[in-house]
């Protein structure tokens, strides 16, 4: 029998205190950090909704195998549990442990990327793109048309172009293209899963073409998750398989371990071309460390593979997505508009369709983002033009989409906290029509969301 409360799979073992404020406290607090949420002391938030990276709760047994940690410099038997743990899902020859995604990236785009080169992904994420911008390489995004669109019911939006990314192909020529990459799930596009048929199709062109395949997989688990529930002929596979056969399509992955492995810090690049792994492992000990620790303690390496085993469960990972979607569909009965279907680790706030009277170059996922917050102390993060609309050349366009993502930590707050969420959602939904757009007052020349400073028009 199926009941209609989505119980978590675990008690709570431990708790953190959250500091109560009041909106009054909130404004004082917001105006001083220049609006810009990434500023705020944690202290005076009450809901952190900013990101799910690095903000779960690790469980007992990653606790434990914390105390078994072996901070040896080379050769750790921490580091071989590790190994292990990634190539069991994500068998590539080559594994190289980072301190967190965005290194890996860092170390990727180095060795592949450069002026005159060109990465396709379905949809950049704000670090995958810098790194690939700063290396000197362009980034394009070619997402399926109905990605684009955060009302529409396509059950795997993520989904690349295969049409448009062999034009890509043949128009920037093989040679100039190192690299294609494949977000999963696609998170600046809604949190939305990428299909088995679509990577498969992917990964044809890229053979054909004799282009090498990576993954940003940092959230895999639930992509594959998805693919169980919505694909047709998935529906009685294990997640691990699936995982293993996603991997199977690629030619190597770069990983924030702060995601899906369930840690509070991590990564790796995973790939198999021995010549560019040599050369990526030198850049990681110029720049993170030894390979056999990359940046990360042994005790940090024994946790993400207890978290490896843990994150592939069918129970966590059905709750996992009911639960987001508990907070999606309530703010979608409340008449808040949010991007469907609803995805696996955030939910999505359709900024520019909830405040259309606000013109994107005046942010208006930046202006609901600080509503929240001074409202009711949830802090969200900006999607939208704030965070892409900035190009290389110093022009400001707006962004596809305009939205306010709320990601919700692993295993970190109850249900009692989502019902307090989608109350302080449906309250800065009566006010909407009153709220302003704002302009930057500084910022820097990359990545200006997480420093800029803001001030209200």
């Amino acid at each position: 029998m199926e009941f209609k409360t989505i119980i978590e799979p675990f008690r709570i073992h431990s708790v953190a205190p959250i500091q109560m404020t009041t909106e009054a406290d909130r404004k004082r607090y917001i105006e001083a950090v220049g609006y810009n949420l990434f500023s705020l002391q944690s202290d005076n938030v009450l809901i952190d909704l900013l990101t799910d990276s690095g903000t779960g709760a690790m469980s007992r047994n990653q606790w434990a195998a914390i105390q078994h940690g072996d901070e040896s410099y080379a050769g750790s038997p921490s580091w071989e549990l590790f190994r292990n743990a990634v190539q069991n899902l994500f068998p590539f020859k080559h594994v190289i442990p980072t301190h967190q995604g965005r290194a890996a990236e860092k170390i990727l785009f180095t060795a592949v990327g450069g002026k005159g080169k060109f990465i396709p992904n379905n949809t950049h994420f704000d670090t995958t793109r810098a790194n690939v911008e700063y290396s000197g390489a362009e980034a394009f995004d070619l997402v399926i048309a109905e990605g684009r669109d955060a009302a529409n019911l396509h059950p795997f939006k993520g989904n690349m172009d295969v049409v448009a990314l062999e034009k890509f192909i043949l128009e920037k020529g093989v040679e100039n293209i190192p690299v294609v990459m494949m977000t999963i799930t696609n998170n600046s596009g809604g949190g939305q899963p990428v299909s088995l048929e679509n990577l498969r199709a992917v990964s044809a062109i890229c053979k054909k073409y004799q282009l090498p395949l990576f993954l940003d997989a940092c959230r895999f688990a639930e992509n594959a998750w998805f693919i169980r529930e919505r694909e047709p002929g998935q529906q009685d596979r294990d997640v691990a398989d699936i995982v293993r056969e996603i991997a199977s399509l690629a030619d190597g992955m770069t990983m924030s371990a702060k995601k899906d492995p369930l840690g509070n810090i991590g990564g790796w690049l995973a790939l198999n071309d021995d010549d560019l792994a040599s050369v990526c492992r030198n850049l990681l000990i110029l720049t993170e460390g030894f390979p056999t620790y990359g940046g990360l303690a042994g005790r940090d390496l024994e946790a993400l593979a207890v978290g490896l085993t843990e994150i592939v469960s069918h129970d966590y990972l059905k709750y996992r997505i009911q639960s987001t979607a508990y907070l999606g569909n309530a703010l979608l009965a409340g008449g808040i508009p949010v991007v469907q279907p609803i995805g696996g680790h955030a939910v999505y706030i359709d900024a520019k369709a909830l405040l259309p009277h606000i013109p994107a170059l005046e942010y208006p996922g930046q202006a609901l983002a600080i509503e929240l917050y001074k409202v009711g102390g949830i802090r969200g993060c900006e999607i939208g033009t704030v965070m892409f609309g900035r190009k290389p050349d110093g022009s400001e366009v707006p962004s596809a989409m305009e939205l306010v993502r709320l990601a919700i930590p692993r295993r970190t707050y109850t249900q009692s906290h989502i019902d307090y969420v989608i109350e302080v959602c449906l309250a800065v939904k009566e006010k909407a029509s009153k709220l302003r757009g704002y302009r930057i007052v500084q910022e820097p020349a990359a990545l200006r969301h997480f420093t800029a400073t803001f001030e209200p028009i």
